[in-house]
């Protein structure tokens, strides 16, 4: 595997318009420990992963905690979490012997409801969620050359042809997304062979965990994210968006 990742570093630093396809051709037939170990050799301290410990999210924090254990792992708090993430957040601390790097908006609840009106996140959903995700995730985007993401192919129709590895143009980064291939059923059956944690909420019909106000539980097993967001065309929080 040395070899190979030697084979695959630059001299000169990823950009916008360096031609990732040969690193994806590769690393389609590869394990998900492959693509991991070629990131941390590539960008070392400069990668990090950012999770709200969903299922795929999980499994990556898994492998890298026994790859690479002293690595960065960011989580978003928008301060409207379900009390079962916020025990899970303290239990994958204990589980794997790490601190998590936790980002909150600037803007507390309050300030945000004086300023918005007490319900932002129903009249105008995509402003809360830039407030408390997008701002508190560019904060931190600047001190990372690449970073590592739990999204898959099969998670929702505007996530079909994700790339493993491509260039973030949002935050002029490299963003990888190791287990774009792999489906629901391989995430889970990880998991339960691994005894990796996860939100008891997924075993309560909830597939994608949010804030406690846009998540819902759903019986859509094709799109997870259908119970986000309920009612509306909205799919995404905004980090993942160009």
């Amino acid at each position: 595997m040395r070899q190979e990742q030697l084979e695959f570093c630059t001299d000169s630093p990823f950009t916008a318009q360096y031609d990732f396809s040969p690193l994806n051709t590769h690393f389609e037939t590869r394990s998900l420990d492959d693509l991991l170990e070629w990131a941390l050799a590539t960008f070392g301290r400069k990668v990090a992963q950012v999770t709200s410990f969903g299922p795929t999210g999980m499994v990556i924090l898994d492998r890298l905690a026994k790859l690479a254990p002293g690595i960065r792992i960011i989580t978003l708090d928008t301060n409207f979490l379900f009390d079962e993430t916020y025990a899970l957040m303290e239990q994958v601390q204990q589980r794997y012997s790490i601190e998590l790097d936790i980002r909150r908006s600037p803007l507390t609840p309050e300030a945000q409801a004086t300023a918005y009106g007490p319900a932002l996140w129903e009249s105008a959903p995509d402003h809360c969620c830039h407030l408390r995700k997008v701002v508190p995730l560019g904060e931190v985007m600047g001190e990372l050359d690449a970073w590592i993401t739990g999204l898959r192919r099969d998670q929702s129709p505007t996530r079909t042809q994700m790339p493993l590895v491509t260039w973030d143009h949002k935050y002029d980064l490299v963003k990888l997304n190791p287990l774009a291939g792999w489906t629901r059923g391989q995430i889970w059956s990880y998991i339960l062979e691994h005894n990796v944690p996860y939100n008891p909420l997924h075993d309560q019909g909830f597939a994608s965990i949010g804030c406690t106000h846009c998540t819902h539980p759903t019986t859509n097993t094709a799109d997870e994210r259908s119970g986000r967001w309920k009612g509306r065309t909205k799919t995404e929080c905004g980090i993942h968006l160009a």
